[in-house]
Parts: structure tokens; C-alpha cells; sequence
């Protein structure tokens, strides 16, 4: 069969490309925004890519079309598939009919961590032998891909609350009817398709509602949020897991800058993970990771040996180099919880070296200023920081400026902060580059920069 994916290079569309690929099917693709690793990826797997979204793409008439939810109507692409009526439907509706059916999902929803937390349940079920499938929003390094088919019943997949289609407006995860479910947290985001916090918990309880009797919820217990989710209704056992307080699962005696954390269950001692997980999210993350995996059998004391092997997700606090003593990051944070946990991960980790966050506002919400105010505040721990202003955002970054005071800056080109941060840093020093795109190559010509 041959399929043509439009979106192919958003992270979930890819994965999709991936699995049809595996699956012995011929596959072709559109994208109007082509960049690693995403492209790489796809490259690598011999699958061809088409750049924008022309009608001649579709000459060759695909078996069938899946439309990315970055696609609408008025695009040339969209227009002539249904004026031709060919073929098509939804990444979501695709990976439910063609692969998850009859499969044990386990999904990890929630407004952070999800990739992260994906990541490292998929890799801990591999790690135990059970050779799962998966499609997840990143690429984590044990795999070095974001999708694969796998070898036995069990498929992980990371839930994304954001809309399946220009033609299905309910979220993507309500089509995977997971038997394990991770709740991770709960905030307004997406303020392009949810019009508040409420819209987002209404898409949350439907997911719960295709959640079996004899599934599992593992949620985590310090989200009022998502206690008023499973208020609306649940009809599955839940496990709540937390770093203080009460929940079923704990962690405690934390040590090592956060990498070091014990584990228990319901008051009893499981083990202690010696990992290399930066922050509090992390940390919450493997925490309800190793909950997952017991639910399909695999033993904690194996869960946190897994993780002592697992290598990190492909732009969530990865290392991109280091050049006379000056280390750079590349991480995906983009809302302001986010970017508050990964920069005070970092500062748990470097003490007292001087941090310099580079954030660029791109996705939609960022770019429509709906967390503008908690902005600054999430970004105190930097010693400095740099926030680009690209020319289409539609608002003025400097009142964050204002309010960090001294250690905020405003630039709005890619080379003026580059240009910036060679005449400033030293030895010692981190920059950590936070976005949720390619910022224009922003690390590469951080270091080449470095270099001379």
C-alpha cells in the first residue's frame, strides 16, 4: 500500500511514517518545515519527502492519505484531496486501526514530561526482554528512533491532548484506549485550540473513559488538576505516585544534585535509582515509569536497573558540546513549568557555575503571549537570559525583560545572540538553549562561534 503523509516532519507524523515503513508499506511524504532529526530520521528509514504542500505530490495517487493536525482547510494539499476524493484520515486513527488494535497500550498524557517519561518506560520494558513497540515525540537515544512496531503485545505511546485533525477536533489520545495510563500533570497550554484550563480537563476525562476496568491510572498525586479529572469519574484502579506527601509511590532521600532517589510503594523501600536524570520532572517521571512497568510485570529492582543504562531523549537536556570550558544544551521547555524544572535541574547539577537560558517563544500558545506573565518568574534560577523576539510574535518580549531586571536581554536575530554570547561567556559557564523548533541552528553556531 502507499501511503503519503502530509506533516511528515512533525515528531508524531514522523513516527507514524516510521510505522507504516516497518509495516511493509510504501511511504511518501509533505512538509512544509524540514529539520533534524526528524528528517534524518526519516532519510535514514528510505522514505521520500516532498518539500510544501503541492497537489502535483498526490499525482501519483496514494492508497491512502494521513493528514497531520498542522494541516487545514484553504491548503492546496487538503483542497485537492477532497475535490479528488481520495483517500484519507488522521495519524491518530491510523496508529489505532493499524497498530494498536489488539495491543496492550501504555500511554503517558499530561502537559510536561511526556516524551521523557515514554522514553523511559519504553526502554525499561526493552530492557526487561519485552521488545515493545512505540511512537514517541522525540527520539530517545537507546533506540536512536521514535517509532518502531516491536515484538510482542505491548505498545507504548506518548498521549498528546492536542487536536487530531482539521476534521476531528477531539484530542489525539482518545483514540488509543490504553490499558495503562500515566497521568503526569495538568495545565493550561495550547491556547490556540482549548479556550481554558476546564476544555483541557473535559479531553483528559474522556480519555479516562476508554481506560478498562482491569487497566491501571498511575497519576500523580500532587496535581489538584488532575484530581479533578478523576473526580468527573473513574472506573479503574489508580495508583498515585509523588516526591512528597502522601501518594502510593514515593520518592525520598534524595541525594547527588537529584540523581540519586529512593523508591517505595506504599511505605515499603523498592530500591534506590543512581541514574543521571536532572531535576525534580525527572525524577517524577522515572517514578511513574517504574509504576507503569510493574503493572505489565516487570519487577522494580529491574526498572531501576534499567535505568542506570538509560541515555536521555534527543533535545530534553542534551549535551551538544562543549568548547573551552563552555557547555551547551539543547532542550525542548517551552512552557514556562517546563522551562522553571529544566533550569532548575541545571542548577542543582552545576552549584553555583553561571547559567545563561537562550529561550525562543515558538509554539502557538508562547507566540500568542498567554504565559507571558509567569514567564520571567520561570526563568530566575539563570544567571542570564537571553529571549529572542522573531518578527511575527505577537507581543512585546520586553516586558519580561523588565521584570528579570539586569540578567534579561533581547535580541532579535539568531546571530545577535550568538554574537552576544561569545563576547560574554567563560569558562565554566552553561547556556542552556531553550525551543520547541530548530532556532534557526542556534547550537551549532553557538559552538562553531566557540570554536574561533
Amino acid at each position: 500500500m502507499h501511503i503519503h503523509i502530509l506533516g511528515i516532519c512533525g515528531t508524531f507524523m514522523g513516527g507514524i511514517a516510521v510505522l507504516a515503513r516497518q509495516a511493509g508499506h510504501k511511504v511518501t511524504g509533505s512538509d512544509a518545515n524540514v529539520y533534524p532529526p526528524m528528517s534524518s530520521q526519516l532519510e535514514q528509514q528510505g522514505i521520500e519527502l516532498m518539500q510544501g504542500y503541492e497537489p502535483e505530490h498526490l499525482a501519483n495517487v496514494p492508497d491512502q492519505v494521513v493528514v497531520g493536525n498542522v494541516m487545514s482547510r484553504g491548503n492546496p494539499a487538503i483542497e485537492h484531496i477532497l475535490n479528488e476524493g481520495l483517500t484519507y484520515n488522521s495519524g491518530p486513527q491510523w496508529l489505532a486501526e493499524n497498530v494498536l488494535k489488539d495491543r496492550w497500550v501504555l500511554a503517558v498524557a499530561g502537559t510536561h514530561g511526556k516524551t521523557t517519561t515514554s522514553s523511559i518506560l519504553a526502554w525499561i520494558l526493552e530492557y526487561a526482554g519485552l521488545k515493545p513497540g512505540f511512537l514517541i515525540g522525540g527520539v530517545p537515544a537507546n533506540f536512536g528512533v521514535s517509532a518502531r512496531l516491536g515484538d510482542s503485545p505491548f505498545f507504548v505511546v506518548e498521549a498528546d491532548e492536542y487536536d487530531t485533525a482539521f476534521f476531528d477536533k477531539r484530542s489525539k489520545f482518545v483514540h488509543y484506549h490504553p490499558r495503562t495510563l500515566i497521568l503526569n500533570n495538568l495545565e493550561f497550554d495550547h491556547a490556540d485550540i482549548f479556550d481554558d484550563l476546564d476544555a483541557i480537563k473535559k479531553q483528559f476525562h474522556h480519555l479516562l473513559r476508554t481506560v478498562p476496568g482491569n487497566g491501571l491510572i498511575v497519576s500523580n498525586g500532587t496535581e489538584t488538576n488532575l484530581t479533578d479529572v478523576l473526580d468527573m469519574g473513574c472506573w479503574t484502579p489508580v495508583e498515585t505516585f509523588a516526591d512528597e506527601g502522601e501518594g502510593d509511590w514515593l520518592i525520598d532521600d534524595v541525594s547527588q544534585g537529584g540523581r540519586h532517589f529512593d523508591v517505595s510503594l506504599q511505605g515499603k523501600l523498592l530500591g534506590q535509582v543512581n541514574g543521571h536524570l536532572l531535576g525534580r520532572h525527572n525524577r517524577m517521571n522515572a517514578l511513574a515509569a517504574i509504576a507503569a512497568a510493574r503493572h505489565v510485570g516487570v519487577p522494580v529492582a529491574q526498572s531501576i536497573e534499567a535505568l542506570q543504562h538509560f541515555k536521555g531523549v534527543k533535545r530534553r537536556m542534551e549535551l551538544r558540546g562543549e568548547v573551552n570550558g563552555v557547555t551547551v544544551y539543547d532542550d525542548f521547555a517551552h512552557h514556562p513549568t517546563a522551562i522553571k524544572e529544566t533550569v532548575d535541574g541545571l542548577r542543582r547539577a552545576v552549584s553555583d557555575a553561571r547559567i545563561w537560558a537562550v529561550l525562543e517563544p515558538r509554539s502557538n500558545t508562547m507566540r500568542m503571549g498567554a504565559h507571558k506573565q509567569q514567564l520571567a518568574a520561570s526563568l530566575q534560577d539563570a544567571d542570564q537570559v537571553l529571549l529572542y523576539q522573531p518578527a511575527e510574535l505577537d507581543w512585546d518580549m520586553q516586558s519580561v525583560v523588565d521584570e528579570l531586571g539586569a540578567k534579561g536581554s533581547l535580541l532579535n536575530t539568531v546571530d545577535g545572540i550568538v554574537e552576544t554570547l561569545c563576547q560574554q561567556v567563560a569558562a565554566g559557564d552553561h547556556i542552556l538553549v531553550m525551543s520547541n523548533g530548530a532556532f534557526g541552528g542556534i547550537h551549532q553556531k553557538i559552538l562553531d562561534a566557540l570554536e574561533q
